[in-house]
């Protein structure tokens, strides 16, 4: 029991004893190194099982251990199992109780966990004492049979074990896992470990980028991949990280959207593309933003916004069915309710219903900041009656959008990239997507017209020069490739984290980011 004791010891060791049991753990390497063992001289392992594979089809790999004529169970060597019964496990070994000459462990792989029994008869005198030296959170390899102890547990009888890496750093304690969020964002390796649901959550968000690619893919979209280096990032309002690029000696940004440059390839004829890639935005965090995120932005020649409108709300509904088996998504106190319609709102509509306010029957900007005013609603002198539609949107209609809606028909004055409506010059033909108050994504008719983009331009321009960090500038080779000549189009960008937050019942976007971005410990 001295073993199966000093693994407790150092799964509960206070903070001050770490440096201690690290010592322990590096003279057992030496030791081990001394008598030609060192594990980190395997250069590999041949690893033939996960512990999914052997609980999914363990009917066809149990064996059953013969018996003596007093009934004993009988020592069978690797050798005499047949060869299809053989399994090969690698793993973390996160458990161990030693019982003399007979132990149990647990495995644990990227699929789950599974019990050994360890046998000094089985694996020799010599390879038992090593075993029992070994510590929690080393990593193993062991091949033997599959096969259901007493209690009907699945277990894997080990023949054969190897040390492939000695663990020098102790783990948290066992019971209480890794809980402090800021060490868990930090060292989400150990996180990993030791969180199971953490892991299950990225196995999800794969889960979600497989089945998008497989949907666009259905519909025959091209996937392609452009620059994150530009000399002007455009594409959005936001204020973009800037490097130095040596080799040029020339000023570099860091994109903030895919957008300009995936349109340039609907000019060049490719008319249905999308990419998925990290986007940088020089702004705060919060528990719905992380300066760099994934971005999805498609693009499709010859429909419109309604088209964008139809193939999101497919999308959502598919992935739901795929990822999480329903399209009713628990998030928090709320079901999310994916399967029937989504709900349609113009921006006027929905301010209107949550505030009795018709921006429809205000003319003036004049006459939209008195009424800012009047509601308490901060404004600049630079707003126009589109900015302060947004405002009020914002402020009091966001909140309420807990199931899917789309809000349609924005202000020219906040949609510098898209096609107006032609029954109302003042808005566009835009949506964005709300679930669960969260803009999930945003999406176009974009504008094809290079005369009219060249005049929006322009006036983003002259909100850079009155201050706006986050105002767009004139892109000169977008708009000579608007001349040659683009298709009607519709355009769409979705947030994938937020995507992810909301499929895997995650309360902030740093759960669904393997590594988000922290500020230095040295700082």
């Amino acid at each position: 029991m001295a073993e199966n004791n000093q693994q407790n010891n150092q799964q509960n060791a206070p903070a001050e004893d770490v440096g201690r049991l690290r010592q322990v753990r590096r003279d057992k390497l030496s030791e081990l190194q001394a008598a030609g063992k060192d594990p980190f001289r395997i250069v590999k392992y041949d690893q033939t099982h996960h512990t999914k594979d052997i609980r999914d089809n363990f009917e066809a790999l149990e064996f059953t251990v013969p018996v003596d004529a007093e009934g004993k169970a009988v020592i069978v060597p690797l050798s005499e199992v047949p060869a299809e019964k053989v399994v090969s496990l690698a793993g973390r070994m996160m458990s161990k109780r030693v019982m003399g000459k007979a132990s149990f462990a647990g495995l644990t792989d990227r699929d789950g966990r599974m019990q050994l029994y360890v046998s000094r008869n089985d694996i020799g005198d010599e390879a038992y004492a090593d075993f029992k030296k070994m510590d929690i959170g080393d990593i193993i390899g062991v091949k033997g049979f599959a096969f259901r102890t007493k209690t009907g547990e699945i277990s894997v009888h080990v023949k054969e074990l190897t040390l492939l890496a000695k663990s020098l750093m102790p783990l948290p304690e066992k019971f209480h896992g890794l809980t402090d969020t800021e060490v868990r964002y930090r060292q989400r390796y150990v996180d990993l470990i030791m969180n199971d649901d953490v892991k299950e959550t990225f196995k999800k968000r794969s889960a979600i980028l497989r089945e998008i690619r497989n949907f666009l893919a259905s519909r025959d979209f091209m996937e392609v991949e452009t620059p994150m280096l530009v000399e002007n990032a455009g594409g959005a309002a936001a204020r973009p990280f800037i490097t130095h690029y040596n080799a040029l000696d020339e000023e570099r940004k860091l994109r903030i959207s895919l957008e300009l440059y995936l349109k340039r390839l609907i000019v060049g004829g490719l008319e249905r593309v999308y990419e998925i890639g990290r986007v940088f935005r020089n702004e705060g965090t919060d528990t719905r933003h992380n300066p760099e995120f994934t971005l999805m932005e498609l693009y499709q020649a010859y429909t419109d916004y309604e088209g964008m409108m139809e193939l999101t709300e497919s999308m959502f509904r598919y992935l739901a069915e795929k990822v999480c088996g329903t399209t009713q998504i628990p998030y928090g106190d709320n079901i999310i309710d994916l399967g029937k319609p989504f709900e349609r709102l113009t921006m006027n509509d929905a301010i209107k219903k949550y505030t009795g306010i018709d921006f429809d029957s205000i003319k003036t900007d004049e006459e939209a900041k008195a009424i800012a005013k009047e509601k308490g609603i901060e404004f600049e002198d630079r707003h126009t009656k589109g900015d302060i539609i947004n405002l009020f949107f914002e402020e009091f209609c966001e909140k309420n959008l807990i199931q899917p809606t789309f809000i349609m028909d924005h202000p020219l004055a906040i949609s510098p990239l898209t096609k107006k409506k032609p029954s109302d010059p003042e808005k566009v033909e835009r949506f964005e997507l709300f679930i669960n108050t969260w803009e999930m994504c945003n999406a176009y008719s974009e504008l094809n017209d290079p005369i009219d983009q060249r005049e929006r331009f322009a006036a983003q321009d002259a909100n850079a020069a009155a201050g706006d960090e986050e105002a767009e500038h004139t892109d000169e080779d977008f708009l000579n490739a608007l001349e040659i000549g683009m298709a009607p189009t519709g355009g769409i960008g979705y947030g994938i984290d937020r995507l992810c937050m909301l499929l895997t019942n995650s309360a902030s976007i740093r759960d669904v980011l393997l590594f988000p971005t922290l500020k230095s410990l040295d700082k």
